[in-house]
């Protein structure tokens, strides 16, 4: 009863909230539809020398929302299928590891030992761990998967759930550069709302990506609006390229 006790209160002291659980899946599918969707928009623009208006808010409508759930559908599935691919990875590569070890185990417990001396064991303590470990083939494993072959044990993480995550935010944060085409007549104005919306989103991603890491807010939000306004810039001057 004890043991379970201790589970449970284990569990309930480290668990993540879902902002920090699914961060990455967060941010990436975030920034991406932000961008992806923008594009669009900024690619119209740059493409007419009177901007939106000429191609019409109709136009930008219809490619900004098939672009954006398309995109959003290719991004959870490849998101789902990217973490399906790091379990089985992770399945075959530690079994082949226990295999090793039951096969060479002098050889392993050499390895575990330098392991355990470059994380900073003096040898003596190195070596009694080492002896310890040996008895121990799973835990052993566990940790040559970790500290060799630098891959954490993804068990905890439900590949559904990623993609699920990664399409949503896809979705939500890139509906929002073209939320001013939804309002307004498709002016030049409204191009450089879109602008303003874009940034916002950008910014508020950032924001969420510091409430959940508690990094430099400056940081946090910097990165983020740099990365997604360098790729607008580009996706622009590409289409003022194109359309001459």
């Amino acid at each position: 009863m004890e043991h379970l006790d201790w589970q449970a209160h284990r569990r309930e002291d480290h668990a993540l909230g879902k902002t920090q659980e699914f961060l990455k899946q967060i941010v990436y599918g975030g920034n991406d539809g932000i961008v992806t969707t923008f594009a669009i928009v900024a690619g119209f623009a740059g493409a007419s020398a009177d901007g939106v208006a000429q191609i019409g808010g109709v136009a930008v409508l219809v490619f900004g929302l098939a672009n954006l759930f398309a995109d959003a559908v290719s991004m959870g599935l490849g998101e789902f299928l990217s973490a399906r691919s790091q379990h089985d990875l992770y399945r075959a590569r530690r079994q082949a590891e226990l295999r090793e070890i039951a096969r060479n185990p002098e050889q392993e417990r050499m390895e575990l030992f330098e392991i355990l001396r470059q994380r900073g064991l003096p040898a003596g303590e190195a070596d009694t761990a080492t002896a310890i470990l040996s008895r121990h083939p799973q835990i052993m494993a566990d940790l040559m998967m970790t500290y060799e072959f630098g891959m954490q044990d993804p068990d905890e993480e439900n590949p559904a759930l990623n993609g699920l995550f990664t399409f949503m935010s896809f979705v939500i944060f890139g509906s929002i550069p073209l939320v001013p085409y939804f309002l307004f007549e498709p002016t030049q104005e409204t191009f450089y709302m879109s602008i303003g919306t874009t940034l916002s989103a950008l910014i508020g991603l950032g924001l969420l990506r510091f409430s959940a890491t508690r990094e430099r807010i400056t940081r946090s939000v910097g990165e983020t609006v740099l990365v997604g306004t360098v790729c607008a810039i580009v996706a622009f001057f590409v289409g003022w390229l194109v359309g001459g």
